[in-house]
């Protein structure tokens, strides 16, 4: 990575239309992969607070890790670990049936899921604007 200022920019533009996805699929009572999208949201926007920092390998998908990374940085990241964390349980059992003990995704989550993960993935989102913002 060459310049972490616009590697951050991109995975920014991603988090921000993830969330964007989220919610027209939370309209359209796709209830599951608006979860989905928004646990994407969030992990993007963390994964671009964490490039804008100057860190060149960015992996994983859980949000409690990425969340905990960004902690190391700025202290109010670490705060909101145990709340954000939430949405890791929206990466794989929100798109694979195997991923729950009986039924489908499509028919498990419900308008109250999506709406958690929207409002979690949107304070997540806001607040690395916050701080890419300021830099």
């Amino acid at each position: 990575m060459k310049d972490p200022v616009a590697e951050a920019a991109r995975w920014l533009k991603q988090a921000q239309y993830d969330l964007e996805v989220a919610k027209y699929n939370a309209e359209g009572q796709f209830y599951a992969t608006a979860c989905f999208s928004a646990q994407q949201s969030a992990e993007k926007a963390l994964k671009a607070f964490l490039f804008r920092q100057g860190e060149r390998f960015v992996t994983g998908h859980s949000v409690i890790e990425l969340c905990e990374r960004c902690g190391e940085h700025q202290e109010v990241f670490a705060s909101l670990t145990s709340q954000v964390g939430k949405l890791d349980r929206f990466y794989i059992p929100t798109r694979y049936p195997n991923g729950l003990p009986g039924g489908v995704p499509a028919e498990v989550y419900d308008d109250r899921d999506a709406e958690g993960a929207i409002a979690l993935a949107t304070e997540v989102l806001e607040l690395v604007e916050q701080y890419l913002g300021a830099q």
